[in-house]
């Protein structure tokens, strides 16, 4: 066994012990892991490169705190549901309508946020009940909710696992959107149609509506949605007419909507919006402290090297077998976790295809982690959103859109240069 091989093992092992056994939260396990791996490899506490890759994904750090304070205020604002009871009102004639525009109204905060979770605990959670009163049953809404979750949070235009793939081979975060768009919308639709189409044939909006909530919208009329419109304004602007949009970065694009969201709908206090947003939010922070601070003795020790020469020496039904299993096992402790141990050295190991098309598909796979026991965010979180507290029955209902979703991100990776040209 080679020395890189036992660091690695001394790592990964002391993580997993930290994580399911100690119960320590992800963030601390992987630096507790990462300085064994260090003092295993005879480097001692190396004090700056623990640093130094704590402060490797500040930018994606920097987004997804201010994207949850931008949609505490969306929600608190009265917009989120809002939104909800808008598409159930135009579109309960036209079930595929219905579902297509609810599929992305679940997607929606995974889509800004990057996170899966933050997708189930808010327009999940909103969707819930409206879903439940259309017809379709609990565990259903559930299996919905948390396949939604996972493609919103692989979507565009924020893909942290893909950022964590993508920084771990010096590749920028540009010209993701269409395979990520390919990656996911073709799933998240055909999925919640295959789930939910024949259950909400005929829908009594009379009997429905008065359950749906307060209706803002009433309230406050258009005004309700201009802190949306608004940065979404910014943010395709300056990719589509850089000229007249500058460059204010997606923190700051945030911050600005959230700001201007207070003054659009519900009155609330932006400091305790903001704190809650931000206690929500500071686990994945932690997570992402702590992963490249992992990366980084990987790269100090050596570990990460073998790691792309023994993905690079697999055969290619093996290489693609593992992809398909191990990435989205991994995640099971840590989606994004598995997008820096294993995500990286495969897209290494496939430098001769195109690596943006590879990189999405790769994000796609480490997705798959949260549904993954024993964490299983995504799936834990939206069986309890519809009162289910046994989550396996919803694990049972995703087993076979997950193998789909695998078999999508498989095909992704072989057509890799194909979907290139063509995307």
């Amino acid at each position: 066994m080679t020395p890189e091989m036992v660091i690695f093992l001394v790592m990964l092992g002391l993580f997993v012990i930290s994580a399911m056994w100690w119960k320590l939260p992800i963030g601390v396990s992987l630096i507790l892991a990462s300085t064994a791996g260090a003092l295993t490899a005879g480097e001692g506490i190396p004090v700056r490169h623990l640093v130094e890759g704590s402060f490797a994904y500040l930018d994606p750090i920097l987004i997804i705190a201010t994207a949850m304070i931008f949609m505490e205020v969306l929600r608190k604002s009265g917009a989120l549901g809002s939104i909800s009871r808008l598409i159930i009102i135009k579109l309960h004639t036209k079930p595929v309508w219905l579902l297509i525009f609810i599929t992305l109204f679940i997607m929606f905060p995974g889509m800004i946020t990057g996170l899966s979770t933050a997708t189930v605990l808010t327009t999940g959670a909103l969707a819930a009940p409206a879903m439940i009163l259309l017809g379709i049953p609990a565990l259903t809404v559930a299996a919905m909710i948390a396949m939604s979750a996972i493609y919103g949070m692989i979507a565009p235009p924020i893909n942290v696992p893909a950022m964590i793939i993508g920084g771990g081979v010096d590749m920028p975060y540009i010209g993701f959107e269409l395979p990520l768009l390919f990656a996911t919308m073709p799933l998240a639709f055909g999925v919640n149609l295959s789930l939910g189409y024949k259950h909400i044939r005929d829908v009594n909006l009379q009997k429905i509506l008065p359950k749906l909530g307060k209706d803002h919208y009433e309230k406050y009329g258009f005004k309700l949605f201009i802190p949306l419109i608004v940065v979404v304004i910014l943010m395709l602007g300056v990719r589509i007419i850089p000229e007249y949009f500058p460059n204010l970065g997606v923190p700051f694009i945030f911050m600005i909507g959230s700001l201007i969201g207070l003054f659009c709908g519900e009155r609330m206090n932006f400091w305790q919006v903001s704190h809650k947003a931000i206690q929500e939010v500071m686990p994945v922070i932690g997570i992402l402290i702590g992963i490249g601070a992992f990366i980084q003795i990987m790269t100090l020790t050596g570990v990460r090297g073998m790691l792309v020469i023994g993905s690079l020496s697999l055969p290619d039904i093996w290489r693609y077998l593992s992809m398909g299993t191990m990435i989205p096992l991994f995640g099971a402790i840590s989606a994004y976790g598995s997008a820096s141990v294993l995500g990286v050295p495969y897209l290494l190991a496939f430098l001769g295809q195109n690596e943006i098309v590879v990189g999405s598909a790769l994000s796609l796979l480490t997705g798959l982690g949260d549904l993954m026991p024993p964490t299983a965010l995504a799936g834990i979180f939206a069986a309890q959103v519809v009162g289910e507290k046994n989550y396996f029955k919803v694990l049972k209902i995703t087993i076979i859109p997950a193998i789909v979703t695998a078999l999508w991100a498989l095909l992704m990776i072989y057509f890799a240069n194909l979907l290139g040209s063509f995307l």
